[in-house]
């Protein structure tokens, strides 16, 4: 390696460092201000399990520092959600310099389209998936005994399902850019519905409890968002100009 492209490698790696301190830094700072209302911002998030108990039952907490530690975590998770587009815009400050011109029009509309349907399917799954969930499962509990759900578990679960469902809306995003890309296109894209249809199921058949509500509400949407693909990739097929676009780009560079 030449002293020059050593010099760009440590340049990269100071750049690299300062973007990661600033994304680090916003979402810390919004933890700080989000701290005084750790208890409340928990108490949000357990609303929909609450709405499903009996009256009068709480939530409990068997660690001796779980009752401290399990709000702080949820904070920080809220802190990071709102802090996000200071985050997504270091990431793409990052990267920027090193796409062609056309890449650069498709990554913006991505990223923000990204991040949108992360945060719409955490809000699906937490307006809409939580409350049937909660209710299915108490209608099936014994009589005989009161559910006292323990804090941390429930963080875990409710955890699981915002990643499953924010995972499962970013669908559209994966077969744009794989269309994008050229590695499939509108065709097989639709000649692997079926395949698509079942795998849905499976899949969330694994990520969710064992209740057919809960793998229904994952399942569908995983198929529509799909189709909402499909319906995108039309617009986004890799053109002639784009390749010439890049063989001009790659020119400039080795000269």
């Amino acid at each position: 390696m030449s002293e020059s492209s050593q010099e760009t490698f440590v340049a990269h790696l100071i750049e690299l460092r300062d973007r990661l301190l600033r994304a680090v830094g916003a979402v810390l700072l919004v933890f700080f201000c989000l701290m005084p209302w750790a208890g409340q911002i928990y108490d949000m998030l357990a609303l929909p399990m609450m709405q499903s108990l009996p009256e009068g039952t709480r939530m409990i907490a068997t660690g001796v520092v779980t009752p401290f530690f399990v709000p702080v975590k949820v904070t920080l998770m809220v802190a990071f959600v709102c802090a996000l587009p200071v985050v997504l815009y270091q990431t793409w400050a990052f990267i920027a310099p090193g796409l062609y011109a056309h890449e650069k029009r498709l990554a913006v509309p991505l990223v923000v389209a990204s991040t949108l349907l992360f945060l719409a399917g955490m809000a699906f799954c937490y307006f809409f998936v939580f409350k049937m969930v909660f209710a299915f499962i108490n209608e099936f509990a014994p009589k005989s005994i009161t559910p006292a759900p323990d804090i941390e578990q429930y963080l875990s679960f409710v955890m699981t399902l915002f990643m499953a469902f924010g995972l499962t809306f970013e669908v559209p995003v994966a077969v744009v850019l794989l269309a994008k890309f050229g590695v499939v296109n509108q065709a097989k894209l639709k000649e692997a519905r079926p395949y698509v249809i079942v795998g849905a199921f499976v899949i969330a058949a694994v990520v969710t409890p064992p209740d057919v509500i809960s793998q229904f509400m994952l399942a569908v949407p995983m198929w529509l968002l799909y189709e909402l693909g499909i319906i995108c990739a039309r617009f986004v097929a890799p053109s002639t100009d784009d390749a010439a676009a890049d063989a001009a780009g790659s020119e400039v560079t080795r000269s």
